[in-house]
């Protein structure tokens, strides 16, 4: 019986950090997991190093199920992120064995194709409206279906979602959080603008997006969503904190805009009431922060029996395996909504060398065994972990708010 030999940690920072594990079994079989949780990497790896890898040693990586029941059930201190996200990377790494040793890509071993390409959103930004419409039409000539827009709102530094230049989006880009200055009711008055602008410039044959990014009482979600109602956005995402999930049937009650939420959430049950009494309209809960494929499809499969759909998380703090896990999962789950997507730095792609393929607004997963991913440590101990955390908002009157 083959058995787990080796798992290794490897921290390594090509554009930004990523924590990788490194499954070896004694047949020599490897399988590989993402651990990455953004501003909070060294206690992902070091959760994993000093308790999870003793614990994996001798194992059969066939028994996927049990091994996750293991680590989560045997830990009296069960959930939250750090805890969730490791168990994400064991998991992972053990779907990518099955399909090694099964010959097979893991969307087969889910169950096989329910789509023939995955439908993912390209996030155009702008430091006005003009420069965002300008982005939007770049996205549109590239093919993507679906654009989230988001501009700088005027005299408000702290606007998320805008980019810096003609790089990629990356919030932690600082060794110690940016105090970012926030103004919700300049951004109320703003933001309904310009998406009315991209509506009115480029109609309404693809999907529009927009990010709140938690910064929203209830009631402020609600009146937003029912200002840009015309302009039938796919969905808002996170409109205000969901540590409160009473607060959505607020927001409901008032507007018929569709919601998103659950990037930061990391169990099936963060997000049962929320998908039981239909409170959202996606769960955007990923691989790498709900537990890995085994957990995330339980979430997925909950969502499906009240016709809540699928939109993960995709952001370039995830690394391409996690990418490569979820286009396998989007790719068999009947419920699939849309996919986000970021291409990661070229240097991170030196590191991941990976079978997802990006054609025609879609993504394809690779039809080699596993998860088709590889990763060269040689390459990675050319970019040793540097600290970076993202923002930290702060109201004009100077207390915290939401980032």
């Amino acid at each position: 019986m083959s058995t787990i030999e080796r798992a290794e940690v490897f921290v390594a920072s090509p554009g930004r950090n990523f924590v990788t594990l490194r499954i070896t079994t004694s047949d020599g079989v490897t399988g590989l997991g993402d651990a990455t949780l953004n501003g909070r990497e060294l206690a992902v790896a070091a959760y994993l190093r000093e308790h999870v890898v003793p614990l994996l040693i001798g194992r059969d990586p066939a028994r996927i199920e049990d091994i996750w029941q293991y680590l989560y059930k045997g830990v009296y201190w069960r959930r939250g992120p750090v805890t969730m996200t490791a168990i994400a990377a064991v998991d992972t790494a053990l779907w990518d064995i099955k399909g090694k040793v099964a010959g097979l890509p893991v969307y087969q071993l889910l169950g096989g194709k329910s789509r023939e390409g995955v439908t993912v959103y390209a996030h155009a930004s702008g430091a006005d409206v003009p420069s965002l419409l300008d982005d939007v039409a770049r996205f549109l000539d590239l093919g993507y279906r679906a654009v989230r827009a988001q501009a700088a709102v005027p005299d408000v530094a702290g606007t998320y979602g805008v980019r810096k230049g003609e790089g990629i989006y990356e919030p932690a880009s600082t060794a110690l959080p940016e105090e970012q200055p926030w103004d919700t009711e300049a951004y109320l008055g703003f933001a309904p603008t310009y998406l009315e602008a991209v509506r009115e410039r480029f109609g309404f044959g693809f999907h529009l997006l927009h990010d709140v990014h938690h910064r929203l009482t209830p009631i402020e979600a609600a009146r937003f969503g029912k200002r840009v109602e015309d302009c039938r956005l796919f969905w808002m995402e996170d409109p205000t904190p969901a540590e409160n999930q009473e607060a959505f049937r607020i927001i409901r009650q008032h507007t018929t805009t569709p919601i998103a939420v659950g990037e930061v959430l990391s169990s099936i049950w963060d997000v049962q009431q929320l998908i039981t009494e239909q409170l959202i309209d996606y769960v955007r809960t990923t691989v790498v922060h709900a537990g890995g494929i085994t957990h995330l499809r339980r979430i997925f499969d909950l969502a499906a029996l009240y016709q809540v759909r699928t939109g993960s998380h995709g952001a370039t703090d995830l690394s391409p395996v996690t990418l490569a896990a979820a286009v396998h999962l989007d790719t068999a789950v009947p419920n699939f909504g849309i996919q986000e997507y970021m291409p990661h730095a070229p240097e991170t792609m030196e590191i991941f060398r990976s079978g997802v393929r990006f054609a025609d607004g879609m993504l394809v997963p690779s039809d080699e065994p596993g998860l088709g991913v590889e990763y060269d440590e040689q390459v990675a101990q050319r970019f040793p972990y540097q600290p970076r955390y993202l923002p930290v908002a702060r109201r004009l009157d100077g207390s915290v708010h939401d980032w």
